[in-house]
């Protein structure tokens, strides 16, 4: 009703180097859960949205083993990607195996970036932009990483005095969430975070 139209991070972003973009959000989805593509992606579709989906290379149709309290949720195939892809939807790497990259040592910080990178590049024939910190965490020697592993941009929730394209911020919506406290959670998140550089 507002007018907009969901998209995802690359194009959000590129609207934005434009100059235009206003009437776009960016959508994204972390992990990349085997039920994307039967519970989100055929609203994203009936609404003409697109997204980024943010997934976990060294994790193809396991599950979410990092997570000890959540239910067992399987996690999407190479060719479930693939198939992520083809509709449309930009694939990025959320690290190899959802560690959290502020206390994994240098090889360890090098698979889960430049590593899932080249992974992915190979499964879906195109180059990856994007990034998204396993839980959210982040610091300089991450972004660094991030950056120096050619990703475009990279996201987190709270990405703390951090800013740029490479620690964009972002507003978690989840399932108790409703219009209005969406949009609470935008206005609140708005006035904590500084404008991104470029990105105004």
């Amino acid at each position: 009703r507002r007018g907009l139209r969901g998209v995802s991070v690359a194009e959000l972003l590129a609207a934005r180097a434009r100059g235009g973009g206003r009437d776009l959000v960016g959508l994204t989805f972390d992990d990349g859960y085997a039920d994307f593509l039967t519970g989100a992606l055929p609203v994203l579709t009936a609404h003409g949205c697109t997204a980024t989906l943010f997934v976990l290379p060294g994790r193809l149709g396991g599950d979410n083993a990092w997570d000890p309290l959540g239910p067992r949720k399987p996690l999407l195939s190479a060719d479930g990607i693939r198939r992520a892809a083809a509709a449309g939807v930009e694939i990025g790497s959320h690290g190899l195996t959802h560690v959290d990259l502020t206390r994994a040592d240098d090889p360890t910080l090098a698979a889960e970036t430049a590593g899932s990178r080249a992974l992915l590049s190979r499964l879906t024939g195109a180059p990856v932009d994007g990034f998204c910190y396993p839980y959210g965490t982040l610091d300089r020697r991450t972004v660094d990483a991030v950056r120096d592993a050619g990703y475009t941009y990279a996201c987190a929730i709270d990405p703390g005095a951090l800013t740029g394209p490479h620690a964009l911020p972002r507003v978690h919506v989840g399932q108790r969430d409703t219009p209005v406290r969406l949009f609470l959670k935008y206005r609140l998140h708005r006035l904590r975070r500084r404008p991104v550089e470029g990105l105004r």
